[in-house]
């Protein structure tokens, strides 16, 4: 979103969707791209509309309907300026290119194009994935437990998780979202199959 914070403040040359877009397609001239509007800039909430036409000047199809996470697990590479979307990626084991300091970024795991900038001069070290990801989800957030209204921790979060799932796989309501989730899935799927061989 062209109106955040991260975006203002992080990235230098890229700074908008179709400058992102365009970065993109000059590291990868033969690749297919798809683009994945952030559904707040979609519904006009935020700063960053690309119309479709702009769009696909650079990409070769602009996605609406699957979910982030879909489109990342079919990709090979995520070019993104600060958005958490690249943090899903490289838990996911993708490429990631960047084009601002986001947390995840400068540690040695993706491809950044920004050079200097304050939050990268502060991460001097190289970090595994696990590292990361135990810095950014069990060492730096507060986690908050609504039944004991009190500070917990993640595995305390996760515990929580596990056992309202075991509670709703007893009644059943754990099989009818499951069941929901197919058809989602399954729609998505059709939708991404009939865009690429609509592409060729």
């Amino acid at each position: 979103m062209e109106d955040d914070a991260s975006i203002r403040f992080g990235c230098t040359d890229v700074r908008t969707n179709l400058a992102l877009l365009r970065a993109a397609r000059e590291t990868h001239p033969d690749a297919f791209i798809v683009y994945k509007p952030h559904p707040d800039v979609a519904s006009g909430n935020r700063q960053g509309v690309v119309s479709e036409a702009q769009a696909l000047a650079y990409a070769d199809h602009v996605e609406t309907r699957c979910s982030v996470i879909s489109c990342i697990e079919a990709c090979d590479a995520v070019h993104t300026m600060t958005s958490l979307t690249g943090f899903d990626a490289l838990l996911r084991h993708k490429k990631v290119v960047t084009y601002g300091q986001p947390f995840y970024a400068g540690w040695g795991l993706t491809e950044d194009r920004v050079v200097g900038g304050a939050a990268f001069a502060r991460r001097r070290r190289r970090l595994t994935l696990a590292e990361l990801v135990a810095g950014t989800l069990l060492d730096y957030p507060l986690y908050w437990d609504p039944l004991l209204k009190g500070y917990t921790t993640c595995e305390a979060v996760l515990n929580r998780l596990v056992e309202e799932r075991d509670r709703r796989a007893q009644d059943g309501t754990l099989e009818r979202l499951n069941r929901g989730w197919w058809a989602r899935s399954q729609r998505k799927f059709h939708a991404i199959w009939r865009a690429w061989r609509t592409a060729d």
